[in-house]
């Protein structure tokens, strides 16, 4: 009976329970087999044709799509190796025409660009330019013509009519590689290079307010890129400060995971004791309100007399409002004072299960560090589904348009520049160009892009829930090893951590794909549905609106369902090794037998978790704070000098935040794979010496029980 009361360990390292009398029962982590192999085939397979896509997108693709812009004939400008690796800004030869800076980053703005070395500095036209004849004036203006242009000495009407050349230069300024006009504010006035005016090249004068036409964001934007530039500067002076403080975070939080094994009991009991004296204040406060309002004048009107009224605080002066809250307050008081008389051994369950959770992951501390394994394959996803988006979306051929000034039939059709010139379009509409406009394609391949893109993120979806999926059941399968240790830790394996990651990956790739792939799907009909709800805010079917709402609402309860049973069901699959659906269903019915367990062990922890949270980037936020406004006089000399303090105590706050939230994910796991243990063993074992309890001492006591003929652990 030793060897069934100590465990028995299987192939892998890992103990698991003994073989009990009962022939259904599956110890955890033994005797194992591969589950749900169709969904691990199909998993693989949908890898192998999510590198195919990537391979074909990074073979038609082109990512300088993205990171240059795109001249009127879509030549890159500023790529090494062309004719305009010098030229790495976009010019355009008339910016009233553009409509927004969104039309510029679309390339679709109905004037000639070209790329330019640099932009334009001064005010200058080209008739002046060639009238005076100025042979630097014309040198100068001859860099923002066409390249063809060659012939100083043909006549400025016939250059300008040939658009050859702009009409006219502007100071401009280079945003996002391209050449806008220098606008400014001085004291409320609109200007560009110091002028109100501009000669707008055919010997009109005009007012520089209708330049914000074509940039009327130009300034927003240049302003964005000076203050992330400053931001740029407080990092690089006090990135190291940052570090000292994420470091802080780090230790804070697993002192406060060791502290949670002495202090859990005391914070959950002072927290119950402080929402009784709260909820008793407010009875107090409330009967004071209502006796100071005795004999006043309309303070008995009853709230129905009353009626409704926007003024919320006229219901103040009313004695029935203390009372309604009176009434109210001791309601809540009672009936949390009946809780806490009935529920008051499953609180101490649930704090007994906390301490022992702080144990186990004293003793497997590796499973700190797991999130980082976790977080580096999530960021492999990202990555790989982000520049397969990118290929894809740069994956279409350069498309020309007609662009024209004045009404034209042939207006937005599909040309090519090797044969417009000698078209009937020219003849038509003398006016009229061939511009790039954007790119696209008619093949097949183009066709089916869309569909591509749709297949690229749906396999973001599934890997990246598989990738925390399998995070779940190695922190699952490493703390289960601890519990299901009749000798703890000396029956534990002494790579728990390791063991576990091998075991979900020979045996339960399947099952993990199974259970991603439901929470994928879930999370694409989500996505979708939040694409349709943008694409309808302009429409007035408030009909659709209404049941895309509520589609909305229930796939998010859905959602949220999925994860907390796929949660549960991926620590059965580490525990005992079933199939998902199998697993998950042993769950769901386990903890809807234990139902009031579940929801008092859920109450406590989450307060822990948000008091720790709290206590942890409080305190680290509150430090950053005065540390990075100097008001620390001891290092008062050693803080750095910045643009806005609040750079640095902001990284420091959300960092410190990610860092808690990382600890406590595995702790919280620890909690629930520690609590679906615990139900099992009390519905499995009757501490007989056939089947002994696994449970701890502290746990063993509370409930008084005790394996017979058999010394604790």
């Amino acid at each position: 009976m030793e060897d069934h009361a100590a465990g028995k360990k299987d192939p892998d390292g890992a103990y698991g329970t003994p073989q009990k009398y009962d022939p259904t029962f599956k110890g955890p982590i033994y005797d194992r087999g591969c589950t749900d192999i169709i969904c691990c085939v199909l998993l693989v397979i949908a890898i192998v044709g999510y590198v195919v896509v990537g391979v074909v997108a990074w073979t038609h693709g082109d990512p300088r799509k993205v990171i240059y812009p795109t001249d009127s004939r879509g030549q890159f400008c500023g790529q090494q190796g062309t004719p305009n690796e010098n030229k790495p800004f976009l010019f355009y030869f008339d910016i009233v025409k553009c409509a927004s800076p969104l039309v510029l980053l679309e390339f679709q703005c109905p004037t000639t660009q070209i790329c330019v070395s640099k932009c334009p500095d001064r005010y200058l036209t080209y008739l002046s330019a060639s009238s005076g004849y100025t042979p630097s004036d014309l040198e100068y203006y001859r860099q923002f013509c066409v390249p063809e242009f060659k012939d100083l000495q043909k006549a400025a009407i016939e250059v300008l009519k040939d658009k050859e050349c702009p009409a006219m230069l502007i100071p401009s300024t280079p945003l996002a590689r391209r050449c806008l006009p220098a606008i400014q504010a001085k004291k409320g006035v609109i200007m560009v290079g110091n002028e109100t005016t501009y000669d707008d090249g055919h010997g009109r004068r005009r007012n520089v307010t209708e330049l914000l036409e074509g940039a009327k964001k130009a300034n927003l934007v240049l302003e964005a890129r000076q203050l992330a530039m400053k931001i740029f500067e407080d990092y690089t002076v006090s990135w190291y400060w940052i570090i000292i403080g994420l470091v802080i975070a780090m230790v804070a939080s697993f002192i406060f995971i060791v502290l949670l094994r002495f202090l859990a009991g005391i914070m959950v009991w002072v927290m119950i004791v402080m929402v009784i004296l709260v909820l008793g204040y407010g009875i107090f406060h409330c009967y004071m309100e209502y006796a100071k309002l005795k004999g006043e004048a309309g303070s008995d009107i009853s709230l129905k007399d009353l009626g409704f009224q926007t003024d919320l605080r006229v219901y103040l002066h009313l004695r029935q409002t203390w009372l309604a809250f009176m009434i109210i307050l001791c309601v809540v008081e009672v009936v949390i004072i009946l809780l806490l008389i009935f529920l008051r051994k499953r609180i101490l369950i649930a704090i007994a299960l906390i301490k022992e959770a702080s144990r186990a992951v004293g003793h497997i501390m590796m499973s700190l560090l797991f999130p980082l394994c976790t977080f580096f394959l999530l960021c492999l996803c990202i990555a790989y589904w982000a520049s397969t988006a990118v290929f894809l979306s740069t994956s279409n051929e350069a498309i020309y348009k007609v662009f024209n000034e004045t009404a034209c039939q042939f207006s937005g059709q599909t040309c090519k520049p090797e044969t417009f010139n000698t078209s009937n379009v020219t003849k038509l509409c003398p006016d009229a160009q061939c511009l790039f406009a954007f790119y696209g394609g008619e093949t097949a391949y183009h066709k089916y892009l869309i569909i591509l893109q749709f297949f690229n993120v749906f396999m973001f979806f599934w890997l990246a829930n598989f990738v925390i999926a399998l995070g779940q059941v190695t922190l699952a399968g490493a703390f289960a090893s601890y519990y299901w240790a009749f000798k703890k830790p000396d029956d534990m394996p002494a790579f728990p951590l390791f063991s576990a990651f091998g075991r979900a990956l020979r045996y339960h790739t399947g099952s993990l794909a199974f259970g991603s792939l439901i929470l994928a799907i879930v999370q694409v009909i989500r996505v979708t549905l939040e694409y349709l709800d943008h694409r309808l805010k302009a429409a007035d079917n408030k009909f659709a609106k209404f049941l895309l709402s509520c589609l909305k609402c229930c796939f998010w309860c859905l959602e949220k369902f999925i994860k907390f049973l796929n949660r549960n069901a991926y620590i059965m699959i580490a525990v005992y090794g079933t199939n998902f659906c199998t697993s998950a269903r042993n769950a769901f019915f386990l903890l809807m037998r234990n139902i009031i367990r579940v929801a008092v062990l859920d109450k406590v922890t989450d307060f822990l978790f948000f008091l720790g949270k709290l206590l942890i980037v409080g305190s680290v936020g509150i430090l950053a704070f005065f540390f990075f406004t100097q008001r620390i006089k001891l290092v008062q000399d050693t803080a750095p000098s910045l643009n806005y303090y609040w750079v640095p105590i902001l990284t420091v706050i959300v960092g410190s935040y990610l860092i808690a939230h990382g600890f406590f994910s595995v702790y919280g796991m620890c909690v629930d794979t520690l609590f679906l243990c615990f139900l099992e063993d009390l519905e499995r074992n009757d501490g007989s010496a056939e089947k002994p309890y696994f449970m701890s001492p502290d746990l063993k006591k509370l409930l008084k029980k005790t394996n017979k003929g058999q010394p604790d652990a």
